[in-house]
């Protein structure tokens, strides 16, 4: 890798059975943004550097992302600096995409394969990023996936609705999109959110196992076969587009910045309760809101 980056750091693994470092095989790339991995957007001017990088044939074989905060991954976009990230997305595919959606979906494309790590919290464009991921794992203790934007006032708009009901089905995805709750590992596990809930002590080394192992196959093979499954499983551009501008249209309806207003009242965007618990704050924000009408 030649770039440098902002908000994500990178280093290289090793393969399978060498013990030794081997350039090109599995990156790791964590991303690094304080105070809390808001998606903002110097995290998304990275991201589009970064996935520019692996679209070329000396690209890594394998990917892990993480976070180098064990309390959020992603905890959801910087509802401060919508229009900003949003611009920055354009530039990977103009403006006719300027949307996280379509860059996740890019990310998806890619001729890499890309394994998410999670600890901490995984929410809104957090959890969109990694269900564009090939693959999830989760630490059982310390993993949280949740989809807060309709309990804020607008669908997700970066490919949720769309991945979480081939995962999981029309019903389980209602639940998890209506409800706007927090997920533990072991029930996104069940559901499909997720490949798989990993002992915390033990998530390092099954995700390093799992991303060495294919990186010593053929790179011809692996393109071959994820793009294979892409063409049966992606979400079409239309579909990706529609989303994101149907979410771009209600983030801006009064009563959605009535309620995030409400939010930032409460500590939302900062390391306080509301934002560790997000998922009860929106049900408590339902409840206040309720209150407050004639």
């Amino acid at each position: 890798m030649t770039a440098s980056y902002e908000t994500i750091r990178t280093r290289a693994g090793t393969r399978a059975g060498t013990g030794t470092e081997r350039d090109g095989a599995v990156l790791y790339a964590t991303f690094d943004a304080p105070p809390m991995n808001l998606i903002g957007p110097e995290v998304v001017r990275d991201l589009v550097a970064l996935i520019e990088e692996l679209s070329h044939p000396t690209a890594p074989s394998v990917v892990i992302f993480d976070s180098a905060d064990a309390d959020f991954f992603f905890p959801h976009v910087d509802m401060t600096k919508v229009p900003e990230y949003t611009a920055e997305a354009a530039k990977a595919g103009g403006p006719g995409d300027a949307s996280l959606g379509m860059l996740f979906r890019r990310l998806s494309r890619l001729p890499v394969v890309t394994i998410a790590k999670l600890r901490g919290r995984a929410r809104g464009a957090g959890s969109e990023f990694l269900l564009a991921c090939d693959m999830r794992f989760a630490s059982r203790e310390y993993a949280v996936l949740g989809q807060p934007e309709v309990g804020i006032g607008a669908p997700p708009g970066a490919g949720a609705i769309q991945h979480l009901t081939r995962l999981m089905g029309r019903g389980r995805a209602l639940e998890a999109v209506l409800t706007s709750s927090d997920f533990d590992a072991d029930l996104a596990e069940r559901y499909g959110w997720i490949n798989r809930a990993i002992p915390d002590a033990e998530l390092d080394e099954f995700v390093a196992g799992i991303a060495t192992r294919i990186s010593g196959f053929p790179r011809d093979a692996l393109i071959a076969a994820k793009s294979a499954i892409n063409a049966v499983s992606l979400p079409t551009p239309a579909e990706v587009r529609a989303d994101a501008a149907l979410f771009q249209q209600l983030v801006r309806d009064p009563e959605t910045q009535k309620r995030t207003a409400e939010l930032f009242e409460q500590g939302f965007q900062t390391r306080s309760p509301t934002e560790l618990d997000l998922g009860d704050a929106l049900g408590r924000l339902n409840s206040s809101t309720d209150e407050e009408a004639p």
